[in-house]
């Protein structure tokens, strides 16, 4: 946040230094938006993601999609890669919902395969998925199950109307 390269293996926001080729020069008729994104050489993306030891970056999500619960901040994308890698899990988004204790907790909208029964059985078992693959903070602690997915014409999930929902 203070223009720091993060440690490998810890959360951070990617940023590129200036100038760079892969950089934009500006947004279109809006100078002080363009230098809003700045802090010192580094240009804040907005994504956040985990630089590994091997210099890999692993994307974690927007940083308006971050989910802050109990003192953890958790990327979205990483569970619910874990959540799709689930053998009930046809589609999945998740989200970070407001909770007087943790700040947020993380809840997951699922659509099941279709040879699945939505219920108690099914969320224990995905809740267990995720305990066993990620962080023990990572799992969901609130699963709503639907039969469809909200999607743009171009196939991604409709989030506003998610957080709608919750």
């Amino acid at each position: 946040e203070q223009g720091n390269p993060a440690a490998p293996g810890t959360l951070g926001e990617i940023a590129v230094r200036a100038p760079d080729p892969v950089m934009f020069l500006e947004y279109w008729n809006n100078p002080q938006s363009t230098r809003d994104k700045y802090v010192g050489e580094w240009l804040r993306t907005g994504d956040h993601g985990i630089k590994e030891e091997d210099g890999c970056f692993r994307f974690s999500g927007r940083a308006d999609d971050l989910i802050e619960s109990g003192g953890y901040r958790v990327g979205p994308g990483e569970i619910e890669a874990c959540l799709m890698s689930h053998e009930a899990v046809e589609h999945v988004c998740v989200l970070g919902v407001p909770d007087a204790v943790r700040g947020e907790i993380i809840k997951a909208f699922i659509v099941p395969g279709p040879s699945f029964l939505a219920g108690g059985e099914l969320e224990e078992s995905i809740r267990e998925h995720v305990k066993q693959k990620l962080e023990k903070h990572a799992y969901p602690r609130e699963i709503e199950f639907l039969e469809e997915m909200p999607m743009t014409k171009t196939g991604k999930i409709r989030k506003e109307r998610l957080r709608k929902m919750k």
